[in-house]
Formats: structure tokens, sequence, C-alpha cells
């Protein structure tokens, strides 16, 4: 308690409705909860809420944090799963992709934007020689992976939880990932927006230095306007080049499945676009 704290003569008197009936009504106190700790995990153990904090700086993000109403199964799983198959981007060391997959010799590709986890889990079943380093900020869909990746006994997918730039940035060594897939990322369709779009030609150069002779750098998107800018932004990196050798877009790969989201898509007449592009060896 402060030294002087009996000179404090405390809040003023309540109004006296029997004298003053046109005094103001007293309002009831209401307990105002206590503010949440940004890094404090949203369940023990798991994922934390913002796991970079202020270690680097603010900018520009082509993410909207997705909270969103986590199911009891997707809770369970969090609590339970993290701390084996998680991984807060908090940007503070490097990532050792043999030790965090058990495997040094795992080839490693990173999926950015994983939605539910069901696409992602079928392409670890089908390629299980292939580790998939997941990154989203979409708790349940965090939440459902693990559990997917657990009930079908999917040893080679792990979740990382925050933002991929700094994962990239900070975290991966040069030359240390196979692949990167980048699928129905938000497109930020209004033209203000524009410069939150994730593909742009600095986070292309920043993949360059990530991904090894050879890796494949893979985009999906049913808008149009950014397909355009996709091509537009790859096929100007002297880094990449088009797998398609008329320098357009690619069909399907088999092993892209095909999500519920893009069928529903495909059923209002969106135009899915595939673009495949290779690192070259210099």
């Amino acid at each position: 308690m402060s030294e002087n704290h009996a000179a404090n003569p405390g809040p003023p008197p309540a109004p006296n409705h029997a004298a003053n009936p046109t005094a103001p009504e007293p309002r009831a106190e209401r307990a105002v909860p206590a503010p949440r700790d940004r890094a404090e995990p949203m369940f023990p153990g798991g994922p934390l809420a913002d796991p970079a904090g202020s270690h680097h700086e603010r900018r520009i993000r082509s993410f909207r944090p997705r909270r969103g109403r986590v199911t009891p199964g997707q809770g369970e799983a969090l609590r339970r799963l993290w701390g084996q198959w998680g991984l807060d981007i908090d940007g503070l060391s490097r990532i050792d992709l043999g030790e965090l997959f058990g495997d040094p010799d795992l080839p490693v590709v990173l999926e950015i934007g994983f939605g539910m986890g069901e696409a992602t889990a079928q392409m670890a079943a089908a390629d299980p020689g292939t580790g998939i380093l997941a990154a989203d900020v979409h708790t349940p869909g965090q939440g459902n992976l693990l559990a997917l990746a657990e009930r079908n006994d999917l040893s080679n997918i792990r979740v990382a939880n925050g933002d991929a730039i700094i994962l990239l940035r900070e975290m991966l060594e040069p030359a240390s990932l196979a692949g990167l897939r980048v699928y129905f990322p938000d497109p930020w369709p209004k033209k203000r927006h524009h410069k939150r779009r994730l593909i742009q030609p600095e986070f292309i150069a920043l993949a360059a230095t990530r991904l090894r002779p050879g890796a494949l750098l893979h985009c999906a998107t049913d808008w149009e306007p950014y397909a355009e800018q996709m091509l537009e932004v790859l096929t100007a990196d002297p880094h990449f080049e088009n797998t398609q050798p008329d320098g357009g877009y690619s069909p399907r790969p088999d092993f892209r499945p095909l999500t519920k989201f893009e069928g529903q898509g495909l059923e209002k007449g969106h135009v899915v676009h595939d673009l495949i592009f290779r690192r070259r060896d210099t």
C-alpha cells in the first residue's frame, strides 16, 4: 500500500436517492477479467497464442488470426500431442529438420496453410518417405491434423503454429527444404488489400534461399486475379523455372488431393489454377 494512502479521500459517496430523487442510479460493479497473456497457451501444453510475440518486427501480415471454436476432440489432441508433434514459431532458434522428424535423411516439404488438415493427412499417407512440416494459425485445424496423424499413424507430419515468414527467415536452414506448398491462400480480393497477399516477390526470394536445388514450389488458387499475379511473380524470379514448357499453369497433380473446399468452388464454377515451379541449381 502507498505511504500516503491516508491522504487519499477515497471514492466519492454514493448519491442519496431518498434526498435527491433526480440523482443517477448507481451502476452495479462488474468483474473485469484479467487480460490474457499473449504467450499463454490456449490448452495446457498446447500451441501458444502468439509464439513470436515482440521478438520480431511487426509487418503487414498475409493472414488473420483464426482461433475459432475447438471441439473437445481437437482440444484433447492439442493437449496430448503438441509436445510430440507440435512446434511454436517463436523465431528464436534454428530447427534441425532431421532431429525434428527423427530421420536426418528424410526430405521435408513445408506446407503453408492447411485448413482442417484432411488434404495434408492424405498426402502424408500417400508419401510416407516425405516429411510434411505443416504451418498454420488455425487452432481447430491444428488439433484436427494432430488427431488425424495419430489415428492414421502418420509419423511424417509435424504441425507448426505461427507466422510462416518467421519460420522461413529465422528458423529454417538454407537449402533445407525439399519443397514448398501453398494451397488456396487468402486471395485478399480488395485492391487495397493486395499488399497482404503471400505470393509476392519478397516472399519468393526468401523461399528460394530455403529450397534446395530441384525442389518444387507448388501453389494453387481458385481466384483468377491471384493466379495471374502468382504466375507473374514466379516467372520473374530467376531462381525458379516453370515445369510447364509453355510457361503457363499446370494440371492438378495426382499428389494434391481434391479438397472439400475446392470441390465446393468447382461446383460454383470456379476455375482452379495450379502453378508448379522448380528451384534452379543456381
